[in-house]
């Protein structure tokens, strides 16, 4: 996983890291157990949730920003 984008569905990023999960989570959002995982954007649910697109995308290119540093 290179950089999340806000386009990507909810499935697409709960399955790209094991830590995705626990962003989603933090923010109120159980979107590990929604059926709507697969047809709905990461800006979509944060939008339908007041949550921020922003916020979400920072915490979880955190992740990969953490995975890329353990590894050097």
């Amino acid at each position: 996983m290179s950089t999340y984008r806000a386009d990507m569905s909810i499935s697409e990023v709960l399955a790209s890291h094991p830590d995705a999960p626990a962003v989603f989570e933090r923010h109120g959002l159980p979107c590990a157990g929604c059926l709507g995982a697969s047809m709905e954007t990461l800006e979509a649910v944060a939008h339908v949730h007041g949550v921020s697109t922003a916020t979400l995308l920072a915490q979880l290119n955190a992740l990969v920003l953490d995975d890329t540093e353990e590894e050097n």
